[in-house]
């Protein structure tokens, strides 16, 4: 299995769509919100490459509608999911028998690996160098501190945003050619689902907290309500929130509805001392 930074555009996309696609990633970010995170950025960002593969405005909006689901990556190295997407969209296009699920199992099941990789080098690294060598000149009242902690940080990033949009590509077109000659597409779809699955799961377990400070007993047997749930189950809140969320989305709940009720109770259980940070 071989891919290039000079993928063989032997089909619809080229040179010029990969660089289109390049540019509109970068305000990948500005449109983030609560309900499905970076769903818009990435679909904006491949609505070009949709329009050229699906001319029927059906399909195309299908198509749309497929990327507007649930989505967070790294914005610094989004290319890369990106253009892997645009690949199977490409394949999608022209193979009445290719799967449309696995471009979301896909995606999904890298959604978690790559934040990790990308948040660790982009925050962890790149920032505390770029800002350590900025700050220091800063400090000295030189003008190269800003600009260096500019260059420092937005050179690496754009190489890698650049570049990682034709590895990408080139990955993608390759890989799904590979797989299904070999028959295993379904396979792969099978556990990348179940993958993007965990992810998915493990970023509500991480990024949900509820608890109950309310306590029960007297003296020294005092203990809250959240110990004695967490005695009986680690994380049961969470997963009884969770399911709450679940259901009233089902039943076509708005979810801006939601996440206000949401406030609106937190707010009230903290101050009737139900609820701590």
């Amino acid at each position: 299995m071989s891919f290039s930074l000079k993928p063989n555009y032997k089909n619809i996309l080229n040179k010029k769509d990969l660089q289109k696609l390049f540019w509109r990633s970068i305000p990948f970010e500005h449109s983030w919100n609560y309900e499905r995170m970076g769903n818009v950025g990435f679909s904006w960002a491949l609505m070009p490459i949709l329009k050229k593969l699906y001319p029927d405005k059906k399909d195309f909006s299908k198509a749309l509608t497929r990327h507007l689901e649930l989505y967070n990556v790294t914005p610094y190295i989004s290319t890369l999911p990106l253009s892997i997407a645009a690949a199977m969209e490409e394949t999608n296009a022209s193979d009445e028998n290719f799967s449309e699920e696995s471009i979301s199992a896909v995606k999904l099941a890298m959604m978690g690996p790559l934040s990790g990789i990308g948040d660790a080098f982009y925050w962890g690294t790149l920032r505390i160098l770029a800002t350590g060598i900025g700050t220091s000149l800063a400090l000295q009242g030189n003008i190269l501190g800003p600009i260096l902690f500019f260059l420092v940080f937005n050179v690496p990033h754009y190489l890698i945003r650049y570049y990682g949009t034709f590895l990408g590509y080139g990955l993608g077109s390759n890989v799904i050619s590979e797989v299904q000659n070999s028959g295993v597409m379904d396979t792969i779809t099978k556990y990348a689902t179940i993958i993007g699955m965990m992810v998915v799961g493990a970023m509500s377990k991480e990024m949900v907290s509820i608890d109950f400070v309310t306590k029960i007993g007297i003296g020294k047997d005092t203990s809250t309500v959240q110990s004695l749930l967490d005695g009986i189950f680690p994380g049961l809140a969470t997963l009884a929130l969770f399911g709450l969320m679940y259901w009233l989305l089902k039943k076509k709940m708005n979810p801006l509805l939601i996440m206000l009720l949401i406030l609106i109770l937190s707010i009230g259980a903290a101050y009737f001392k139900i609820l701590g940070a």
